[in-house]
């Protein structure tokens, strides 16, 4: 029967047969970056271990027995000296994560694993030869950091093995029929988009909206034929970026034979809208939607689309920046496997300023990699472009793909701005009173409640992050309404409209904020272009009030610089200024963890660098509000049935996410506590509780934030 590496019933799978499925799809997966025969190696020696007496009875006998046979290939590796410890990393990791460098007295990390005393493998000998690996990992450039440059390079061959490891493992274990579907090719997409864009291509009145929205669209198609690099979209709000955005990525992709599109994006909310229209125009089964409120997993019909969230493997990639930027930094399998498949694609970056600021530097060091040694074109998509070019190569020329960029947003000026300056609350309440159809957009949770009770009645309306979603929906369906219908409405909220959120207010107020948020809020005001431009402000204010804004403080103090030196805050110049000053101001923070650090020379700490790369790092504890028989039957289904994924998704519609600080003894969650107005939904869910007190929640602002800070003392 020979060595075996996997059964299933009768059938068997030789550690030889694997050894060679692997390494062929691993160096498959490796070619895209030039790198073939460095994959094809890795795959090779990932499971000699498997050779070792105690393993073959373990699989024979179908034991749970633990034999360690991912260090051997790693030892061997070692032992051959020259660029072979390279793939100590990748095979030492295969099951259990890429390790630090460390050192001996330290057993997980990569020196423990060399030292490790395990089973005898040595009949691997007779079955396998080792693979020639004599071209150099990366390729010096001068001002390049070839440290980090070798981390990528590992990770890289890392997600190449474990996905190599996992679909071989998988056609065996599934005699063939896997039900993966890769999707159709990027000739094919462009012809469909071509077909979806041909009558708008017709219109080349530039003295309309339509007309430039195709001008634009139609010079993203033409700059598509440019070779691989980084590019910027720099569009007004209402110029027509998504679509022009997705036809200089098929242009490209086809003229450049890259393999798939990714989309990254901030928000939920716009993954998606964004995620429908490309499924409209694309095909259902092109179009990955890869973030959290996606469940794939609860019908067989979505199994292809499960399949190809674990790799990526689908012609186009929705994604946000979470997912994207913390699998590119991550250790453990499951989630490096799919990072192979960022190599040879066009990367799309919508709404690039909200690249993470306490992570820029390396995230921008890992862009250049890409761009580098990858194969990928990147493309920074936004109406507020950010300022990057001093933080990318010195040689490389970030080309722009908007057509008469100043003109266009000359053409597509829909607001006025004004600076208020700094206002009592009670001035703000004034003239929020006189307004009949107004935004006031301010910067906490709990400025929002105030403002809103202070002026509550008929058409005054509250949004924030306080109300829970499917709550949070009803009440913009009556904004929608009463906006459509021109009834009085007035609207007090957070942030959260700023993005994905399609309503259009004659005027907008604005509590200062980053420049890029504010020009954002502004997209609410005369949105549709109907109004006259003189008519339609947004009016900057600042509270005399003290609302303190967790991690806001220094772009609000770069804003207030550019409020005294620009008249127009939209003005391009503004924007790059404002991006300039902030990340000059920021300075080392700009690597908040030090990620740079954690890579000299062949030492690279993978899991130290997963541990500390968190882009959502606030500590929050999750209450479901229990107000609707939906939300009190889905509540029974997980205490008495226990936690799916599907139930839980379905449960997020009645959650909110409350900030747990947990340096202060008196957090809002804290004094909600201790109140006696939370309990815990289920021993099995940590961090997840169920508001009991329904005086603490109101139908016009949700989750009341003025509960009193001694309040749970006196209970």
């Amino acid at each position: 029967m020979g060595y075996i590496a996997h059964k299933d019933g009768e059938r068997v799978q030789t550690v030889k047969e694997h050894l060679e499925g692997t390494a062929e799809r691993a160096g498959n997966f490796a070619e895209k970056f030039g790198k073939r025969e460095w994959g094809y190696c890795c795959g090779m020696l990932h499971d000699i271990g498997k050779y070792s007496k105690e393993f073959q009875k373990k699989i024979q006998e179908n034991t749970n027995d633990k034999v360690d046979h991912a260090t051997a290939g790693a030892q061997v590796c070692k032992e051959l000296g020259g660029y072979y410890p390279i793939l100590s990393y990748c095979i030492a990791g295969h099951h259990a994560g890429l390790p630090d460098y460390g050192n001996t007295a330290i057993s997980s990390s990569l020196c423990g694993r060399w030292k490790k005393k395990i089973c005898d493998y040595q009949d691997y000998k007779d079955e396998v030869e080792i693979p020639d690996l004599d071209t150099e990992p990366i390729t010096f450039k001068e001002d390049r950091n070839m440290d980090f440059s070798l981390g990528t390079f590992i990770r890289m061959l890392y997600s190449c093995l474990v996905d190599a490891d996992f679909l071989d493992t998988e056609s065996f274990m599934k005699n063939g029929d896997t039900g993966r579907n890769s999707g159709e090719t990027m000739v094919t997409l462009q012809n469909r988009l071509k077909n979806h864009i041909s009558e708008w291509l017709k219109n080349t009145d530039a003295d309309t909206i339509n007309g430039r929205r195709t001008e634009i669209l139609s010079h993203c198609i033409k700059e598509g034929k440019q070779k691989e690099g980084i590019f910027r979209l720099t569009v007004p709000t209402g110029g027509g970026k998504t679509v022009a955005s997705l036809a200089f990525a098929l242009e490209h992709a086809v003229k450049n034979h890259k393999d798939r599109i990714i989309y990254v994006i901030p928000y939920t909310s716009i993954i998606e809208q964004n995620a429908q229209v490309f499924r409209e125009i694309l095909g259902e089964e092109n179009v990955l939607e890869n973030h959290y409120n996606v469940d794939y997993e609860s019908s067989e019909e979505f199994k292809p689309m499960q399949l190809a969230s674990e790799n990526w493997d689908k012609p186009v990639v929705v994604t946000t920046n979470v997912q994207f930027f913390e699998s590119l930094f991550a250790n453990k399998s499951s989630k490096c496997r799919k990072i192979h498949n960022i190599a040879n694609s066009v990367v799309i970056f919508d709404e690039a300023q909200m690249l993470p600021m306490d992570y820029l530097k390396p995230c921008i060091a890992m862009l250049q990699e890409l761009v580098d040694s990858y194969s990928v074109s990147i493309v920074l998509c936004t109406a507020t472009q950010p300022a990057l070019d001093s933080f990318f190569s010195k040689n490389e020329l970030i080309k722009e793909l908007c057509p008469r960029m100043e003109e266009q947003f000359l053409f597509f000026k829909r607001v006025n701005y004004q600076n208020l300056g700094r206002i009592r609350e009670d001035d703000l309440l004034e003239k929020l009173k006189k307004e009949n159809n107004a935004l006031c957009i301010v910067n906490t949770k709990k400025a929002a409640q105030m403002i809103y009770k202070e002026l509550q009645g008929e058409g005054i309306y509250h949004l924030s992050t306080s109300m829970y979603p499917k709550h949070r929906k009803r009440v913009l369906k009556r904004i929608r309404e009463r906006l459509k219908n021109n009834e009085k409405c007035i609207v007090i909220s957070t942030s959260l409209v700023e993005a994905g959120v399609d309503l259009d207010f004659a005027t907008v107020y604005r509590q200062i904020a980053g420049l890029d948020s504010m020009i954002q809020a502004a997209g609410r005001c005369n949105r549709e272009g109907k109004r006259e431009l003189s008519e339609s402000m947004v009016y900057i204010f600042d509270l005399e009030e003290s609302y303190s804004v967790p991690n806001q403080r220094q772009q609000i103090d770069v804003s207030k610089g550019i409020l005294q030196d620009y008249t127009d805050i939209a003005d391009l110049k503004a924007i790059h200024d404002y991006f300039t000053r902030l990340y000059h101001y920021r300075g080392t923070s700009l690597d908040k963890k030090k990620i740079m650090d954690e890579f000299q020379k062949m030492e690279c700490n993978f899991a130290e660098v997963a541990k500390e790369f968190k882009l959502i790092e606030e500590n929050t504890k999750t209450i479901f509000i229990n107000r609707e028989p939906e939300a009190d039957e889905l509540l029974q289904e997980l205490r008495i049935k226990g936690v799916t994924r599907e139930r839980m998704r379905k449960a997020g519609q009645y959650c909110i996410q409350v900030y747990d600080n947990a340096k202060s003894e008196n957090s809002f969650f804290d004094r909600l506590n201790g109140a006696g107005m939370l309990r815990p939904v289920s021993e099995e869910m940590q961090d997840f509780y169920e508001l009991v007190d329904g005086e603490q929640y109101s139908e016009e602002y949700g989750l009341d934030f003025s509960l009193e800070d001694g309040m749970a003392f006196f209970v």
